[in-house]
């Protein structure tokens, strides 16, 4: 069964994986990107530019789906952090939406201080919500 998830990371950090063509949440932690499977969708909301810092941003960032292969993880970068990633295949042309501009249709959002399950970092969407921002992003 397909399941959709939502990771909150800054818009820099998922401008890097989109580019590498993985997912990685939660601060590299293993079960965040373990619990995703082959097919399931991902979609990206950034709350800010940095991690912890930086320009608000608010949008929806990337769309994707998890490809069929295992869980790795990244080989040392110079210091003691080694994400676990996945490989993504993200949708080409996607276009960033603010989250203001769903926030009335979306299930996440229809409950009140609904910004606190963001900070779980990965959460469990919807199929309607994946299809709403899906619908938003790429138009399909």
């Amino acid at each position: 069964m397909t399941k959709y998830w939502l990771a909150v990371v800054s818009r820099e950090h998922v401008q890097r994986g989109v580019e590498l063509g993985i997912a990685q949440a939660n601060h590299g932690k293993r079960t965040a990107v373990e619990r995703m499977r082959p097919g399931d969708g991902l979609v990206y909301y950034s709350p800010r530019t940095g991690m912890r810092a930086g320009a608000p941003v608010k949008s929806f960032t990337a769309i994707g789906t998890i490809d069929d292969v295992p869980v790795w993880q990244a080989e040392d970068q110079g210091g003691c952090f080694r994400p676990w990633r996945r490989s993504v295949s993200y949708r080409a042309g996607a276009q960033e939406v603010p989250i203001d501009a769903l926030r009335a249709d979306l299930d996440l959002t229809s409950v009140p201080n609904w910004g606190i399950v963001l900070r779980r970092g990965v959460v469990e969407l919807s199929e309607h919500d994946y299809g709403m921002i899906s619908r938003a992003m790429v138009g399909v």
